[in-house]
């Protein structure tokens, strides 16, 4: 019998393109590949839980007897952001995809949003990287006072601010007035994102892990609503409380990076409870897949491969450990956005049968079908696997 599931997200770890890449400009993204052939990676724990296996991958390291099971899922979202893959794999699938500002917010919509803050102006208001925006913006915000704007390929409208000059909790609070106002049907963007940064000349400018993101509530019924009205425990670790926008959770803690995500998840495994510990762990993303740090994103991997035995070794008879991701995020194209990509399924734990290979699922949502059927609720969407592995 299974009481726990440990479902841990790596935000941005993609395993191959999907059939629909190329209308999403993506063809021939793959995170995992990108990554391993560009930059040395030692994944042991993960290679003996069959990620080298997973179906057309093309890594030589295959082996023939993995601990637990393996696979990869599909998108069936309109989209390729955390919201609709976490979304999804919790059991809903979006099918009207958020709008895209491709050339950036008209000026209508700047004009309604400094309305509605109160805000004397902005500054740019372009499509871009948010780290070369602050070197080409940042000193002018810290003079005027103006927050920076930008969007990207996804559908998000990006607030930056230094922590000096717009407070964190103004900043914040800058946010949630966008966030009310750009759920209107017509402007309809997924997520409002917080980008507060530090440092003194462009050259050193950071952001910081203050970062909030802002939902779009426009989402139905996920596992997360059905775990707590069968009274499951549902315990979010990192940004898993903001892209479910605080509904169907009973215990949320916010985290700086994954390390802290890693410590704070083994924390909550060492106690008592029922139901699901869901992790997100957004380095892969942020810090690493944005800025085709290939080499960061390895030394990324391999830190949470060499924590692996400790998050095993804490588990009880009675848990499952489930890794996957949320979309992909190459690294080694030139793109710095989101990737329409296949996502892994590496699923370890004590009752676990061995070598089992999952194949290639139609849907992120046969995640939350396995662990609902775990628990015996109905499931949302998707097809369970739980008599695979069970």
């Amino acid at each position: 019998m299974i009481n726990r599931v440990i479902l841990m997200v790596l935000d941005g770890f993609g395993v191959g393109e999907l059939p629909d890449a190329r209308e999403y400009g993506d063809e021939r993204s793959n995170t995992l590949e990108g990554i391993y052939f560009n930059e040395k990676l030692n994944l042991p724990n993960m290679k003996k839980m069959g990620l080298y296996n997973i179906e057309g991958l093309k890594i030589p390291e295959k082996i023939e007897y993995t601990i637990g099971a393996y696979g990869k899922a599909a998108e069936q979202s309109a989209g390729k952001n955390s919201p609709v893959g976490h979304w999804e794999m919790a059991g809903y699938i979006t099918k009207e995809p958020f709008k895209t500002y491709p050339k950036a917010f008209p000026d209508y919509m700047i004009e309604e949003f400094l309305k509605e803050t109160g805000l004397p102006g902005i500054l740019c208001n372009k499509v871009g990287s948010g780290t070369e925006l602050l070197k080409e913006y940042g000193e002018e915000h810290i003079k005027t006072g103006y927050p920076i704007i930008y969007t990207s390929a996804d559908s998000v409208f990006q607030v930056a601010a230094h922590e000096d000059i717009i407070h964190l909790e103004k900043l914040y609070k800058i946010c949630e007035i966008a966030r009310k106002l750009f759920d209107k049907k017509e402007y309809n963007i997924g997520t409002i994102i917080a980008r507060p940064f530090i440092g003194k000349e462009a050259q050193d400018f950071k952001r910081t892990y203050n970062r909030r993101d802002f939902e779009s509530e426009n989402f139905g019924e996920t596992m997360l609503d059905l775990l707590m009205k069968n009274q499951k425990q549902v315990i979010a670790i990192g940004k898993i409380n903001d892209l479910f926008c605080g509904r169907g959770i009973s215990k949320a803690y916010s985290t700086k990076g994954n390390e802290e995500g890693i410590n704070k998840t083994i924390e909550e495994i060492n106690k008592d409870s029922e139901g699901l510990i869901f992790t997100n762990l957004v380095d892969y993303d942020m810090l690493y897949g944005h800025r085709n740090d290939i080499k960061g994103y390895a030394r990324a991997l391999e830190y949470l491969d060499n924590r692996i035995p400790e998050i095993q070794s804490s588990m009880k008879e009675t848990d499952i450990l489930i890794l996957t991701a949320d979309h992909g995020c190459d690294p080694s194209t030139l793109s710095t956005n989101h990737s329409r990509e296949y996502v892994p399924i590496l699923v370890y734990g004590k009752q676990i049968k061995n070598n089992i290979n999952l194949g290639t699922r139609d849907t992120y949502s046969d995640i939350s079908a396995t662990i609902l059927d775990i628990f015996g609720i109905k499931k949302l969407k998707g097809v369970s696997f739980k008599n695979q592995i069970l």
